[in-house]
Formats: C-alpha cells, structure tokens, sequence
C-alpha cells in the first residue's frame, strides 16, 4: 500500500512527489501531450523517403471517385 506523506505544500506518495490539478487543466496538458506526439508523427512520416513517392492527380480522383 502507498504510503502518503504530507508537508509545506509537498506531497508524496512512496518516495515520489505528486502534482494535483483540476481534471480540466490536466485535460489541456493531455491535449497538448497529444497534438505534440502527432506533430512528431506527422514530421517522421513527411522526412521518410519511402513516403516521397508522388501519385499522379487523375489517378487520385480516380482512387475517390471524384469527377
């Protein structure tokens, strides 16, 4: 069982400190979490070479079925 230790504003829980947060400011650190992993996901997938390969314009259309 965790043991809970409490004093001058610090709070533990064994031996690391805990940050407390509203549940809405913590959402927004999520969020943020989020779209950052995305970025890097985004930025690797658009340097890789393998993904340079080009498509030609009427075979997208074609691939949507757009007129």
């Amino acid at each position: 069982m965790a043991k809970i230790i409490e004093k001058e504003n610090l709070i533990k829980i064994d031996k690391g400190p805990v940050v407390i947060l509203p549940l809405k400011k913590w959402k927004e650190f999520e969020r943020a979490l989020e779209d950052l992993e995305d970025a890097v996901r985004f930025q690797k997938a658009i340097s890789d070479p393998k993904n340079q390969k080009l498509i030609p314009f009427e075979k997208v259309k074609k691939m949507l079925k757009l007129p």
